[in-house]
């Protein structure tokens, strides 16, 4: 019983059931030859009914992988594994965590493993300077917006980094819950984010 897998090409999987001591090199040589023939043959009758795969539908289960650095583990978890469940919950999805820092994410839909995939982001990535994220737009203040560009993590963008321009209001350029390119321009000595919108504009031309 021998079953192979495969493209034009070349093999990608195959299985063997014997119940004999071995096999010889010629009848490996026979047996792959005729199944490439087979393969070949298949697919051709294939392509002309397919010339291309389908899209996957955004709504069928998707698994991703990712990588953190393997100290983030504990705050991923969180006491008891407060953390690591709650994100379960919020996106529906199943979070398995190895020792090297692989996180692997099991979504119902490919949208909820996304989600999921940047809230862990959020809790385990350091916002880097000099990197443009896209941000939401939480809340308005006088001078200026917090923009959140992890998950959980906000910073602000001054009034004078909306425009190489005067701007009279904040709310001329901006609004809440508006997605917008930021660029990290610095973490100041207590922790906060500063931001600029017409840096990440002027980048993305």
């Amino acid at each position: 019983d021998f079953k192979v897998a495969g493209t034009k090409d070349g093999i990608t999987g195959f299985q063997m059931d014997i119940k004999i001591a071995g096999v010889t090199t010629e009848i490996m040589k026979k047996a792959l030859a005729q199944a490439k023939e087979g393969r070949l043959h298949i697919l051709s009758i294939m392509e002309k009914c397919i010339d291309k795969p389908q899209p996957i539908s955004p709504f069928a289960p998707k698994i991703l992988t990712m990588k953190i650095a393997p100290d983030k583990i504990g705050a991923l978890i969180g006491p008891g594994g407060k953390n690591i469940k709650a994100l379960c919950a919020q996106y529906g999805v199943t979070i398995n965590t190895e020792d090297d820092g692989t996180v692997q994410i099991y979504g119902k839909t490919g949208k909820s493993a996304e989600e999921a995939k940047m809230a862990v982001k959020g809790i385990c990535e350091d916002p880097e300077v000099g990197v443009i994220y896209n941000g939401t737009v939480k809340r308005i203040m006088e001078f200026g917006a917090f923009v959140e560009i992890l998950p959980g993590k906000e910073g602000l963008c001054h009034i004078s980094k909306l425009s190489r321009g005067r701007v009279e209001k904040v709310t001329d350029v901006l609004k809440e819950g508006q997605q917008i390119p930021v660029k990290l321009l610095e973490v100041d000595k207590q922790g906060r984010l500063n931001l600029s919108y017409i840096d990440a504009l002027e980048a993305q031309k």
